[in-house]
């Protein structure tokens, strides 16, 4: 088993780690799926640390079991790395499956990431009387009606069955919305003059009436997230009667920093 490798649609990660497992392998596994690349370090038969591109440690293992498609390939060496994983691949191995299974449940009530957690409840009626562990309590604050689900990944450092488990229980007590304020708008030069100068961007009437429908939003919205091509930027906005539906006017200089065309769609939605 010095080069043991094979594709994920043959064979299980889980099965090659009891493999490797029962025969007290030392060395590397690397394991491709797409573009995302992954390795799980054996000694022994045991698994000491793993890394993805974004996780290290017991996080990178339980993305990398999960992968169901790809390619990887065992490399008996010597492993001169820090034990990150401290528990038995028995074990590993169960709770990654108990994490499989909570994240397919978790993504049915939850299909969208890109939707926005709102508690109805302030801090710290919000959290009372609920059983919540404490990394759930430290991702409360996150819930703020301006995050999606992705935002609070980033920002919290948690993956997304502990953000989801998190939103579950408030849904659950009836303390969570959940919104989709985002909305897809194709860009138009916004006009300016002597007047009118072009330091915000502009949005039709409608959609603030839109959104101020919506909880977080109520008390008017002064800023506005724009998700372009090359990532996400804040930006004071305005609202007006005259623009018609579905068009975003932004300011000549922003057009050519992001380099973006008449016509060219973004995703745009309140910002704090």
């Amino acid at each position: 088993m010095s080069n043991l490798k094979g594709s994920l649609e043959s064979i299980s990660l889980m099965d090659v780690a009891q493999l490797l497992h029962a025969n007290r392998k030392t060395g590397m596994l690397q394991v491709s799926s797409g573009r995302i690349r992954g390795v799980l370090y054996f000694s022994r038969g045991e698994v000491i640390h793993a890394e993805t591109n974004s996780q290290r440690g017991e996080p990178a293992a339980f993305e990398i079991l999960e992968w169901n498609s790809g390619q990887f390939e065992f490399l008996s060496t010597t492993i001169q790395i820090p034990a990150s994983i401290r528990r038995t691949v028995p074990d590993l191995l169960m709770d990654s499956a108990r994490l499989s299974d909570s994240r397919k449940r978790l993504h049915t009530l939850f299909p969208r990431l890109t939707a926005v957690p709102w508690p109805t409840q302030p801090m710290p009626a919000l959290a009372d009387g609920l059983k919540l562990f404490a990394e759930e309590r430290r991702i409360l604050p996150y819930f703020d009606g301006y995050r999606d689900f992705r935002d609070v990944m980033n920002v919290s450092n948690q993956n997304d069955v502990a953000v989801l488990q998190a939103a579950c229980i408030l849904k659950d007590a009836g303390r969570l919305e959940v919104l989709e304020p985002d909305a897809h708008v194709a860009v138009v030069t916004l006009k300016t003059s002597l007047f009118r100068k072009g330091g915000y961007l502009e949005l039709p009437k409608a959609m603030e009436s839109h959104w101020t429908r919506m909880g977080p939003y109520a008390h008017g919205i002064r800023n506005l997230r724009v998700i372009w091509p090359e990532g996400p930027a804040v930006e004071r906005v305005e609202f007006s009667a005259s623009l018609p539906e579905h068009l975003v006017a932004v300011p000549r200089e922003l057009m050519q920093a992001w380099n973006l065309a008449e016509g060219s769609h973004v995703h745009v939605r309140p910002a704090p």
